[in-house]
């Protein structure tokens, strides 16, 4: 493990595996660095300096407050420089795969000038037809119960607000998982808070900010707004691409996405 110092002091905790041009995997809701660590190994195969981090409030990091979108754009933009300035380190700027909610704070990151030169994303969560119901008071709902410490209470709250039954969530509570979700949960609100308004809409007009080329990916077993929601940000995107894999519910495996990725980011300019 290696850390990097954020702007506002905060040290965030990464690894990294490879040589060769930078990648960073961003994860999503309930995930640190370890979940991401098969990817990274296997874009580290395929060429690449491969990093996977824990995003603030997560495993090794720290969690200065208060929060802000900014701050882990900051935390983003010190991990890669981090990466860049060690021995045969990966250069001034890196791709960035973000998985879900991760998706949504690579693209701010790459829309508002982090050293980015390509990204990628798995289904980013944005209101489109057909997909769950904005709830206004679903951001106000997280942020009483972290406050008030009510852990279980906020992974339950996420899981129905996604639309699983309650004897999926049930089942969670029985699973070896369920210590890691508890330990995790406080930072759902930071999740919700990179998916941008109420409403969660694809971000048009951010994604028509992106100066570098942007793919998004589905799994065809994902349910139909997830795959609809990465398509839309593909269309939005000046030099957006969409490409869906047979995978299952919200991911793809490791051997199949990987090489996809790595063609893609060896296709991407140099900078």
């Amino acid at each position: 493990m290696d850390t990097a110092t954020s702007a506002d002091g905060t040290v965030i905790a990464y690894e990294r595996w490879g040589e060769g041009p930078q990648v960073v995997v961003v994860g999503g809701a309930f995930n640190d660095r370890r979940t991401w660590a098969e990817l990274a190994q296997a874009l580290a195969e395929e060429g690449f300096t491969a990093v996977s981090y824990d995003r603030r409030g997560r495993g090794d990091s720290g969690d200065t407050e208060p929060y802000a979108v900014e701050r882990e754009i900051e935390d983003l933009t010190a991990v890669i420089r981090s990466v860049g300035s060690e021995p045969g380190g990966a250069g001034p700027a890196a791709c960035l795969h973000g998985v879900s909610s991760g998706a949504a704070l690579a693209l701010q990151a790459a829309a508002h000038g982090a050293p980015v030169r390509a990204l990628s994303g798995l289904e980013p969560p944005y209101g489109v037809e057909g997909g769950p119901p904005p709830d206004p008071d679903y951001l106000p709902t997280l942020v009483r119960l972290r406050e008030q410490g009510r852990n279980a209470e906020i992974v339950e709250f996420f899981m129905s607000g996604i639309g699983l039954p309650p004897e999926a969530i049930s089942g969670a509570r029985q699973s070896p998982m369920w210590a890691g979700m508890l330990a995790l949960a406080p930072t759902l609100v930071y999740d919700t808070q990179c998916l941008g308004d109420v409403e969660h809409l694809v971000p048009v007009d951010l994604l028509s900010k992106l100066r570098v080329p942007a793919l998004f990916v589905s799994s065809t077993a994902s349910p139909e707004w997830l795959q609809r929601a990465a398509q839309e940000c593909a269309a939005a995107a000046p030099d957006g691409t969409h490409r869906a894999f047979e995978g299952e519910f919200h991911s793809i495996a490791t051997d199949v996405l990987a090489p996809a990725l790595a063609e893609f980011y060896r296709g991407a300019p140099q900078s």
